[in-house]
């Protein structure tokens, strides 16, 4: 048989390289639970490891992850699916399943806060989404698919950044780690930092962030914020702070922050 060509070896090279680097995509499936639309992510390679179990990221704000036509401004969305698949694709993140939990419509405000703030004439059903999340939602998932239990976390921007907080802090033995995007640190004369100050058990796992262009009273509440996490014993393993300078607060600001979440939140084995 003649010796192959440089052109022949060349062409056999670049096809295994691109088949070494080519994102293989995950896929979404929805149901209802409750009466709240769940949308899941399944990672790539999925259907074909079945004694595999995954740790799961349960997302606030549902509509504005996954689909265009669902955000809140049609057309920017995080492409959540996008991230995980890229970072999982190339090694930067062991895979997940992401649940994105529709919000709640008018109730969305009451359910994503802690406390009640008298200026805002509502507010203070965190606890009992909690609980709802906890007790219903997460058992269904972890009945439905192969999640690893033990292993969840809750993540979400602005109130779906409080709330997530607010659950970390709350439930620490449930929710071992939390993305905590562009927080509304600001409710009820920030109330949020009093839960965080009495704050005694194991410290979830948390990415923190905020974008330069969100003013500066909230620039300023995530760099307090940030410095009350780290009076707790949080440290750099544990706690990951980042500032997007140019960064607004908006969907579209927070999907470029994506994949650096997961990446911290689920590190490669």
């Amino acid at each position: 048989m003649p010796e192959p060509t440089l052109r022949t070896a060349l062409r056999r090279v670049f096809k295994l390289e691109n088949r070494r680097t080519a994102i293989r995509p995950g896929r979404l499936q929805s149901f209802e639970e409750a009466g709240r639309r769940l949308t899941v992510y399944l990672p790539p390679g999925y259907d074909e490891g079945e004694g595999r179990r995954y740790p799961v990221l349960y997302m606030h704000d549902g509509q504005n992850l996954f689909d265009a036509e669902r955000a809140y401004i049609p057309g920017n969305h995080w492409r959540l699916q996008e991230a995980a698949d890229t970072a999982i694709g190339e090694r930067a993140a062991s895979p997940m399943i992401i649940v994105g939990m529709d919000h709640a419509g008018p109730a969305r405000i009451d359910e994503y806060t802690p406390t009640r703030d008298p200026k805002h004439a509502g507010g203070g059903r965190a606890a009992e989404w909690a609980t709802m999340l906890m007790e219903t939602i997460k058992p269904a998932i972890d009945a439905r698919y192969r999640t690893s239990p033990e292993d969840a976390g809750v993540g979400g921007s602005s109130l779906g950044g409080l709330v997530s907080l607010f659950l970390a802090l709350k439930h620490p033995d449930v929710f071992r780690f939390a993305a905590v995007m562009s927080p509304s640190v600001w409710w009820n004369d920030r109330a949020i930092l009093n839960e965080v100050d009495a704050f005694d058990g194991p410290r979830p796992r948390m990415w923190l962030d905020v974008g330069g262009r969100e003013g500066v009273e909230t620039l300023r509440d995530a760099r307090t914020l940030r410095d009350r996490l780290l009076a707790k014993g949080w440290n750099d393993e544990t706690l990951r702070y980042y500032e997007d300078r140019r960064a607004d607060h908006s969907e579209r600001a927070w999907a470029r922050r994506a994949r650096l979440v997961l990446e911290f939140l689920f590190p490669p084995a």
